[in-house]
C-alpha cells in the first residue's frame, strides 16, 4: 500500500497528498478512522472537515466521512499543508483587499511584498498583516507561517490572491488549486513580437544547474517538473509586447523561466536578462528610453490580473479583476507612445 506524502513542487508544496490502494484484507472501516491510522499527527476533525468539503475522493468520487473503505478502492486526500511552528506577529500593515466575507477574502498583493515569512523575511509579509487583520488566532491551517494560504505569487509580481478565513473554505479551495481547477490569468509585458499570437510553452523546470537561485527549462523531463503556460498576445508594442498568460501548472517562476526559454525574457526581470536591451536599436535615444523605463518598473512587469474560483459556501464561481498597478500602466503608456511613433516613420 502507498505511504501519503507531503507534495513539494512549488504551489503544490501548500498541499498534502494522500493516493492510496485499499489492501485487499481490509475489513469494512469508516473512512475518517482509517485515514487517521494512516496519518501521524492527524485528527478526525481535521479529515472530516476535509471530507465535507469534497477533498477525500474514493475512486475519484467524493464520499462522506460515514463512507466504508473496501478491498480495490483508490483513496485520494486532499489536506493543506503544515508548516514548521515558527512564530510570526502580526503588523499593521494597510491591505488592498478586493472583496471579504466570512468565508475568505481576495488581496491584490502590491510588487515588493513576500507572501509568507521565509528566511530573511520575518516581517512585513502578505501574513504579518493578514494576522492583523484577521486576528491571530483565527486564521485557519494547521502552518503558522501560511495560515489560510493555498496559492502564492512572487515577492515582485503584483496581483490577485485568495486567503481563506475558515478551515472548510481553505480544504475547498486546496482541492480547486490542487487540481488546476482555478482560473488565472497573469498579463505581463515582455521583450519581442511574436509570429504566432498565441501558443502553448510545454518544458518541465528544475533549479539552474549553475544559479541556485533560478530555474530553467531542463531537457531532459525526468529532472525537472512538468510545466505548461499557454499565452495570448493582447497587443504588440514595437519590441516588447503585452501578453496575457494562463497557468495550466503552478511552479516557481514558471511564466518568467517560459518566457525566457522562448526569447521573450519578462520586461526589467533581472532574474531572466529581462533587465537589458533584448531588442530594439543601437541608437543612444533607444538606449536612453528603455533606461528610463527601467527606472520606471525595477522588477519584473508581471501582474496576476484574473483570479477565479468556486466560492467554497455558495457553490458560484466568481471572477476578480485587478487594474494595472502604476508602474506597469506607466511603462505601457511609454512604449504605447513609442509604438505609434515607430509605425508613423
Amino acid at each position: 500500500m502507498a505511504e501519503p506524502h507531503l507534495i513539494a513542487e512549488d504551489e503544490d508544496e501548500f498541499y498534502e497528498h494522500l493516493h492510496l490502494t485499499i489492501d485487499r484484507g481490509q475489513e469494512p472501516l469508516r473512512i475518517d478512522k482509517f485515514l487517521v491510522n494512516r496519518l501521524e499527527n492527524t485528527s478526525r476533525t481535521r479529515v472530516q472537515t476535509a471530507a465535507s468539503s469534497g477533498c477525500v475522493l474514493v475512486n475519484d468520487q467524493p464520499v462522506k466521512s460515514n463512507y466504508k473503505v473496501r478491498p480495490g478502492d483508490v483513496v485520494r486526500l486532499i489536506l493543506p499543508a503544515r508548516g514548521e511552528d515558527t512564530s510570526v506577529e502580526p503588523e499593521d500593515i494597510a491591505l488592498d483587499i478586493q472583496f471579504e466575507d466570512e468565508h475568505l477574502l481576495v488581496v491584490n498583493k502590491p510588487a515588493g511584498m513576500v507572501v509568507h515569512p521565509g528566511v530573511g523575511n520575518r516581517s512585513g509579509t502578505l501574513v504579518n498583516a493578514l494576522m492583523y487583520h484577521l486576528g491571530k488566532e483565527s486564521m485557519p491551517g494547521d502552518d503558522p507561517v501560511r495560515p489560510g494560504l493555498v496559492h502564492r505569487i512572487d515577492k515582485n509580481t503584483s496581483g490577485l490572491l485568495v486567503v481563506a478565513k475558515t478551515e472548510q473554505s481553505m480544504q475547498h479551495l486546496a482541492r480547486q488549486f490542487f487540481e488546476h481547477t482555478v482560473y488565472r490569468r497573469y498579463h505581463t509585458l515582455v521583450w519581442g513580437e511574436f509570429e504566432e499570437q498565441s501558443g502553448t510553452i510545454t518544458g518541465s523546470i528544475a533549479r539552474h544547474p549553475r544559479f541556485r537561485q533560478r530555474f530553467a527549462v531542463t531537457r531532459d523531463p525526468a529532472e525537472g517538473k512538468h510545466a505548461v503556460t499557454h499565452y495570448n498576445v493582447i497587443e504588440s508594442l514595437g519590441y516588447v509586447s503585452l501578453v496575457e498568460c494562463r497557468l495550466e501548472t503552478g511552479r516557481t517562476h514558471q511564466i518568467r523561466v517560459h518566457m525566457q526559454h522562448i526569447g521573450h525574457p519578462i520586461f526589467s526581470d533581472d532574474t531572466y536578462d529581462g533587465n537589458r536591451i533584448v531588442k530594439g536599436t543601437v541608437y543612444t535615444k533607444y538606449r536612453q528610453f528603455v533606461e528610463n523605463c527601467f527606472q520606471l518598473i525595477p522588477r519584473q512587469a508581471l501582474h496576476a490580473a484574473s483570479l477565479g474560483f468556486i466560492h467554497p459556501y455558495t457553490g458560484k464561481e466568481v471572477v476578480f479583476e485587478a487594474p494595472y498597478p502604476d508602474d506597469l500602466q506607466q511603462v505601457l503608456e511609454k512604449w504605447k507612445t513609442y509604438a505609434s511613433q515607430l509605425r508613423r516613420e
